[in-house]
């Protein structure tokens, strides 16, 4: 089978050899069916479509991505972790596999380079890279199985963060921690967010305000998301003015 898959892509054009190393070399697995790693890679804001009408795109390998991923973390904390209980097992899930992680560890791998979209100014800021990934988890699931994804999550995902007992350790509520902070400095802390609509994409921007001064703003692709980006930056500058420990 593998000496047939060789061959098989050597007979390819160039473009394509190209391509099969690209998947190779980002993921560590070396495609059967290219085809469903480059719709892992077409975004929807290019508005293909195929010759019944149907939208192509990676929406439904994102789908699918999800579900196998938050699958194999769930079962990798469970095993790691035997004493922790489903509360902590489900904060530190959601640390992992939240948007803003898989944004991150997208562009490491260098999905960034690989994803096809309308052009924009900074794809980083986007959910896009983090899209992707999940669709590209959808891809190998289908075209390789179960255990490779789960090989190429762990390898590539899960084992690149920090050390999971410092994430279980350190709280990431920056929104909760900052309105702790100001009931106990008695200071008023309120947030302001806006929605804004570019190219199908929705961004929020919202502020986190001590005082009525502006002392943080994040961005998102939600609301909460936004806010907590923003009461992070708040928390930075709030510990800087007044030399307090933020815990």
């Amino acid at each position: 089978m593998f000496k047939h898959l060789l061959i098989s892509i050597k007979l390819l054009p160039r473009k394509g050899k190209k391509f099969y190393c690209l998947i190779q070399s980002t993921t560590g697995v070396l495609p059967r069916n290219a085809d469903y790693y480059l719709l892992a890679l077409h975004h929807k804001s290019l508005m293909r479509k195929d010759e019944n009408g149907l939208p192509v795109n990676n929406e439904r390998l994102e789908y699918l991505g999800d579900a196998v991923l938050g699958a194999v973390i769930a079962h990798e904390l469970y095993l790691r972790f035997p004493h922790k209980d489903e509360g902590a097992l489900t904060k530190i899930r959601a640390r992992i596999v939240n948007r803003n992680n898989l944004n991150r560890q997208a562009m490491r791998l260098g999905l960034g380079k690989l994803i096809k979209t309308q052009p924009l100014a900074d794809l980083a800021q986007t959910h896009i890279p983090g899209d992707a990934l999940e669709a590209l988890i959808g891809a190998i699931y289908l075209d390789r199985g179960y255990f490779k994804a789960r090989e190429f999550i762990l390898n590539k995902i899960l084992d690149d963060q920090i050390s999971l007992n410092d994430i279980f350790e350190n709280d990431s509520n920056y929104k909760s921690i900052l309105i702790e902070w100001g009931q106990k400095n008695r200071c008023d802390i309120h947030f302001n967010a806006e929605e804004y609509n570019n190219n199908n994409e929705v961004t929020f921007l919202a502020q986190a305000c001590v005082n009525n001064v502006v002392m943080g703003q994040g961005k998102g692709t939600s609301k909460k998301e936004a806010q907590q980006n923003a009461a992070e930056e708040a928390l930075n500058n709030v510990a800087e003015r007044h030399e307090t420990m933020l815990n």
